[in-house]
């Protein structure tokens, strides 16, 4: 069994509502907005489609693990299901000083060259959340 490297990442956001936030990161409507092209939900599990249907497309299936509303969702590729270890999660977590939020996303790499993969598809999609909702 590989032992899988551990990649944590905080995102400052610019809103203090963990709602707002939490519709973004918890359902498949609002993963669809930035994570993936098309996102569908059964029961507990994910699937994320990357392409258009007239293009090359990859799709992925993700099992929901765990949910807290308002605080996180924790989910495993079906690809990893050797390594259950492996999860991918996204957490809101607030600062007590300043009451601002970040999303916390953790996520897991075989390698030093899946982590630097994988720091460059979080941003990318970071960044397209920033976008499409103003976080």
């Amino acid at each position: 069994m590989e032992t899988m490297k551990k990649l944590t990442i905080e995102y400052p956001l610019s809103t203090k509502s963990p709602k707002i936030v939490w519709d973004m990161i918890s359902n498949a409507a609002g993963l669809q907005k930035w994570l993936a092209d098309t996102v569908t939900e059964d029961n507990d599990t994910m699937t994320f489609t990357w392409g258009h249907p007239w293009t090359e497309r990859d799709t992925k299936q993700s099992k929901i693990l765990e949910v807290a509303k308002y605080d996180h969702i924790r989910m495993l590729w079906d690809y990893h299901e050797d390594t259950p270890e492996a999860f991918w999660e996204m957490r809101i977590v607030g600062s007590d000083l300043t009451g601002q939020l970040s999303l916390l996303i953790t996520d897991f790499a075989a390698d030093d060259d899946e982590e630097s993969d994988l720091r460059g598809i979080w941003d990318d999609n970071l960044e397209r959340l920033h976008r499409v909702s103003g976080l």
